[in-house]
């Protein structure tokens, strides 16, 4: 095959050797050095002015010898993002230096030094001309400036750094690693920040570069006023003929990247920071799995048990070329292969002794969802959907299904039917990481290998407890006119009839237990005496007890009212479960009675392919592979903690890696997820409290309080941590109520100051977040923060890795906030150690 063939009919990347500095110089006073003549087979040179560079200039894949150079050049009059215009084929000019042209960064002057590299590139309309190069037979471990030449046009000044030898002793490596940049929501100031104050060697992006979808409901909230609305060249609606659509085109996913890649502070980052990117599913389908997409049920085949969503393999092929043409990734790409694996994108960097990029590729390769949208739900007949199959998914049912599946596996890998990695990749991963010499094996990995899950009956116990407290209150005051004002026996009174006893034994009762005390007797056995079962003068003296150590009517019948709702209601209710009399009484048994289970809360991560998860980690402590640390996407939240060989064995398990979670950049948390799908539900205090603040001269703020930290996996707050959590919130409220920026930070803190001596606030929240966080659901989780966007920060060295979460502060006047960041919660990894430690 000749060379136009080749560039025709394969995967479109070309190739640069440096000149060992022999090749020219810039800067002076000649804007343009004469450039090598063409290869007698490349297409004619750009000539004129008649030029530009729409998407700015990136780099990618960093080696110890060279990197991944990528442009998109289009004739002056084209449309940016649309057609490339009728130029046919054309080259342009590519240079090289080691010299320091660090202030022309963001600029078009002239790239001053001696050029390592200065070659003549072709660019192909078929390829919407993108340029992807590969630069080689550069030094290590050295910082060098680029530039792409068309004509008399120059793109902005870049700037790369490659990787230290294999064999280099690296003292500290620091990167940035990032996901789940949605366009049509929140903002971007992360690359603003990132771009201008972040001292780092590279990029880590985890996937969710694009989003494929225009108009969804998550897609609906505030955005910033620099982001226009997304209208996709062809589009397919999701339902009907209105609403929301997806990129179903080649046309559809390129347009994503080059609207995405006009945003100039997204340019600013990629100028200044070579990138090591892997995919998630938005780059081709929500949640998807292979060519398959997940915005309906699918089929299910009762007869024969057989399910699967549908397949779509032309506009998996599509998502494919287009990431390959935008993405500056140092992988091959073949369009003469038939069906959709037409790219493998899991490969690896090295980074002298110290790191070791293993990246994986998490959709393409991996299984059905283990339990299938469109399986009937037992309840209704009707397909379960996205909620039972990847969303709030029983865990003894994922367990069962899962289990039908490795038996009905081929023999040859039986976890073929349970896998996101499929076998040719989980092996590759295998050799990759027990292989590697370096120190750290940093898994760039899409979706988190930490269990996040909820024990059903506890929570719901939780919520309904919870819920008495303030009748039992009420019921406390009311009962201390027949016992003379006397708060602690009207307790005593209350907890033994809400534990069967009549009011007349329930009254004899009380009068025992104070009886008793007062004359140092033992006041259980009084209350036996006095009619009381064992089980009521339990509750009755340990009510009675609690009323008399605090201070005031109030405080007491408060006291009294939670011993008896978490001492004798919410035991009842774990042992019961819907047969409880109490949850009968609530009026929402038949509401309640299928969540009296084990749940895990997102089975289209790790959560959901938990056999293949289970041989990896035995892998990991099989072989005394150390130092394993996963970088993770996806999920819109920040939270960190150590990962076991088996988080269902007694104990959780032992630890033998760690997941860092970032939030997303600009996309919308996992906690307003799932605040939207629970709000008028009997679990939404699982997820969130209704909280409205009054403000002087504003109106009333309607917040939704995040408990869904503790829930999962946060600590009993203090009332300080209590406020600082509501923070970020409450700033954005404020910004959006039209607080001037140089006033919210101090507008916080005065209603934050109100809120802490708010009773309801002070109390009542106080109280239900400590509760929540008594579940102890996920105790290997060490850090999260559900509600969030922002980026991660990492500093390498041999002996630890911190981490930074960098939490962005929200929309200010439909702008990115004047400062960015809000707090940055730091967290530390020791090497020889799989877990992780809170350093601020």
């Amino acid at each position: 095959m000749d060379r136009r063939a080749f560039l025709r009919n394969s995967g479109f990347w070309t190739a640069s050797v440096a000149l060992g500095g022999l090749g020219g110089c810039g800067g002076g006073d000649d804007p343009a050095p004469a450039p090598p003549p063409p290869p007698v087979d490349s297409p004619a040179p750009a000539a004129g002015a008649g030029w530009k560079f729409p998407q700015s200039i990136a780099s990618g894949d960093p080696r110890a010898d060279g990197v991944m150079l990528w442009t998109r050049v289009v004739p002056l009059a084209a449309d940016d993002v649309l057609t490339a215009g009728n130029a046919g084929d054309f080259s342009i000019r590519l240079i090289v230096t080691a010299a320091d042209n660090a202030t022309l960064l963001g600029s078009n002057q002239v790239l001053q030094g001696t050029l390592a590299v200065d070659n003549r590139i072709p660019v192909l309309a078929r390829w919407d001309n993108t340029v992807r190069n590969k630069v080689s037979g550069l030094a290590p471990a050295t910082t060098y400036y680029y530039q792409f030449i068309a004509g008399e046009v120059r793109s902005r000044v870049g700037r790369f750094r490659t990787a230290p030898a294999a064999d280099a002793d690296l003292a500290e490596l620091r990167f940035a690693f990032m996901t789940c940049q949605d366009w049509s929501v929140n903002h971007w100031g992360a690359f603003d920040e990132i771009s201008r104050n972040e001292n780092i060697d590279l990029v880590v992006h985890l996937g969710d570069y694009i989003y494929e979808t225009v108009g969804e409901a998550f897609q609906s909230g505030a955005v910033e006023d620099r982001h226009d609305a997304l209208v996709l060249p062809d589009g397919t609606f999701k339902s009907g003929s209105g609403g929301p659509k997806y990129a179903s085109s080649l046309a559809d996913y390129r347009y994503l990247y080059k609207k995405y890649r006009t945003d100039a502070r997204l340019q600013a980052v990629h100028e200044r920071f070579a990138f090591v990117a892997t995919w998630d599913d938005h780059e081709f389908s929500d949640d998807c799995w292979g060519d398959a997409e997940t915005y309906d049920n699918g089929f299910y085949d009762a007869a024969t048990g057989q399910a699967g969503n549908t397949e779509q393999p032309q506009r998996r092929r599509s998502a494919n070329q287009a990431w390959f043409e935008f993405m500056p990734a140092d992988v091959a790409f073949d369009d003469s292969v038939a069906g959709y694996a037409t790219i493998r994108i899991y490969r690896e960097l090295r980074f002298g002794k110290l790191a070791h990029f293993v990246v994986t590729d998490e959709r393409l390769y991996r299984s059905d969802h283990i339990i299938p949208e469109a399986a009937p739900n037992p309840a209704t007949g009707a397909a379960l959907g996205s909620v039972g199959a990847r969303y709030f998914v029983p865990a003894p049912t994922r367990d069962a299904l899962e289990a039908q599946k490795i038996l009905a596996a081929p023999a040859s890998d039986p976890l073929a039917r349970v896998s996101i990695l499929g076998s040719t990749q989980r092996q590759w991963w295998k050799d990759t990481v027990k292989n590697s010499p370096a120190t750290w094996k940093l898994w760039c990995n899409e979706v988190s290998l930490l269990r996040m899950g909820l024990d059903g009956t506890q929570a719901v116990a939780t919520l309904l407890a919870l819920n008495a407290v303030s009748t039992l209150a009420t019921n406390i005051g009311t009962a201390a006119a027949s016992t003379g004002g006397n708060i602690p026996a009207a307790g005593a009174v209350v907890a033994a009839m809400t534990a069967g006893a009549s009011q007349a034994i329930a009254g004899a009762g009380a009068t025992a237990i104070a009886t008793a005390l007062a004359t140092s007797a033992d006041p259980l056995t009084a209350a036996v005496g006095a009619g009381l079962s064992a089980a009521q003068a339990g509750i009755a003296v340990a009510a009675f007890n609690a009323a008399a150590a605090a201070s005031g009517a109030t405080a007491q019948a408060s006291a009294a009212a939670q011993v008896i709702a978490f001492g004798y209601i919410k035991p009842d209710i774990v042992a019961k479960g819907a047969a409880s009399a109490f949850v009968v009484a609530s009026g929402q048994a038949a509401t309640l009675a299928p969540f009296f289970a084990r749940y895990l809360l997102n089975c289209d991560q790790w959560d959901g392919y938990n056999a293949e998860r289970k041989n990896l980690m035995a892998h990991l402590k099989d072989n005394a592979i150390q130092n394993v640390v996963a970088l993770t996407g996806d999920l819109h939240s920040f939270h960190a903690g150590a990962v076991s060989d088996d988080f269902d064995a007694s104990g959780g398990g032992t630890p033998v890696m760690v997941d860092l979670v970032t939030a997303g950049i600009s996309s919308d948390s996992f906690f307003s997820y799932f605040a939207d799908a629970t709000n008028g539900s009997a679990l939404s205090n699982l997820v969130f409290y209704p909280l409205n603040v009054p403000v002087t001269g504003l109106g009333t703020l309607a917040l939704h309080f995040n408990l869904f930290d503790f829930t999962i996996a946060r600590s009993a707050p203090t009332l300080d941590q209590l406020a600082e959590q509501t923070r970020v919130q409450l700033r954005g409220a404020l910004a959006a109520k039209g607080v001037p920026a140089a006033s919210l930070d101090a507008t916080t803190d005065a209603v934050l100051a109100g809120l802490k001596a708010d009773p309801a606030f002070a109390t009542q929240l106080l109280a239900l977040a400590g509760q929540l966080a008594g579940l102890h659901s996920n105790p290997w989780i060490r850090h999260i923060n559900t509600d969030a966007q922002g980026y991660a920060v990492v500093t390498l060295t041999p002996g630890a890795m911190q981490c930074s979460f960098r939490e962005l502060n929200r929309l200010e006047a439909g702008k990115a906030p004047a400062t960015t960041l809000a707090r940055t919660v730091k967290l530390q990894v020791t090497a020889g150690t799989a877990a992780v430690n809170l350093l601020a």
